[in-house]
């Protein structure tokens, strides 16, 4: 007889989601001396994974990530969905919570088809459908052109290789959790910002289910929930969407966090820069530091956020 499962995961069905659902499962087991049974993998193909010729952006946003895994929550044909964070709506139902989230992993973006930024051929193509690569490289690389890449690693892997263009950007967490931390060259968070909570792994839960709550307590990594809660909180507080051109990332810094974000316009010709020091959970900081952020946009960089005033 089949054992009952103590709780059902909900992920993508992609390759890289799958990837962080089994991780998931193996630090829930390792976390509560479960067998593997005890964790059910349940995957759905999620509107994303499904429209591949658009923008995200033009198409409904992050919530094509999630949309049927919170059906399914809601439904409770899942216990809890195993997300990127980076993909997740900023602003969620009050009827989910973020339940834990894992050690953080590499937060850097990799460039593959060249070895540097300064190596790739003049008037070159980056196949991306982020607006923050895009207009991050035309701020660095004005001379480069971008086409539209949509779709899992190996997806956009391939079109690269088929030279549908000449270079792409992937995340390093994503690459490293497919077991291909060798491929590309990693950029540096010196000199170009990743995607606010990018490497992180969020596990969502219905808020008044205390007892898979009290289960996913057991996965919370303290220092990552202080980066990505700040890093969600500035894209909060910029009115930031799908749309938006921004890179952001916050580290511990001693006994606070250090915060760095730069703005961009659409086609990368205009940039705004700031930092902070600040205290975890320090709301009023981190949105008196958009509010300057946005008092010093350009006009081709205000309307993309809609937290401009």
């Amino acid at each position: 007889m089949k054992a009952i499962p103590v709780i059902r995961l909900g992920t993508r069905r992609s390759p890289l989601a799958m990837a962080q659902a089994h991780e998931t499962r193996a630090r829930l087991c390792a976390a509560h001396g479960w067998d593997e049974s005890a964790v059910e993998l349940v995957p759905v193909v999620a509107g994303g994974d499904k429209v591949q010729d658009r923008p995200l952006a033009d198409v409904g946003g992050k919530a094509l990530w999630t949309r049927e895994l919170d059906a399914w929550l809601d439904e409770g044909r899942i216990d809890a969905a195993v997300h990127s964070l980076k993909d997740v709506e900023t602003i969620r139902p009050e009827w989910i919570t973020l339940a834990a989230i894992l050690p953080r992993a590499d937060r850097r973006d990799v460039l593959l088809g060249a070895s540097s930024l300064r190596s790739i051929p003049q008037g070159a193509t980056l196949g991306t459908s982020a607006p923050r690569r895009a207009a991050q490289m035309k701020n660095l690389r004005p001379d480069i052109e971008t086409v539209l890449f949509r779709g899992n690693v190996a997806t956009r892997m391939a079109k690269l290789q088929a030279g549908e263009a000449d270079v792409t950007l992937l995340a390093a967490a994503g690459l490293e959790r497919l077991g291909q931390e060798s491929v590309g060259t990693p950029l540096p968070l010196e000199t170009w910002l990743p995607a606010p909570s990018q490497g992180a792994i969020g596990i969502e839960c219905r808020t008044q289910d205390s007892v898979i709550r009290r289960h996913l307590d057991a996965l919370d990594d303290a220092p990552t929930r202080r980066e990505v809660a700040a890093e969600r909180a500035l894209l909060e507080a910029l009115g930031g969407s799908c749309h938006s051109p921004v890179g952001v990332l916050v580290e511990n810094a001693d006994e606070g966090l250090h915060m760095r974000a730069a703005l961009f316009s659409a086609d990368g010709a205009e940039r705004v820069d700031g930092s902070i020091d600040l205290t975890p959970g320090d709301g009023e900081a981190i949105r008196a530091f958009a509010a300057d952020l946005l008092a010093r946009a350009t006009p081709g960089i205000t309307p993309l956020f809609t937290g401009a005033s």
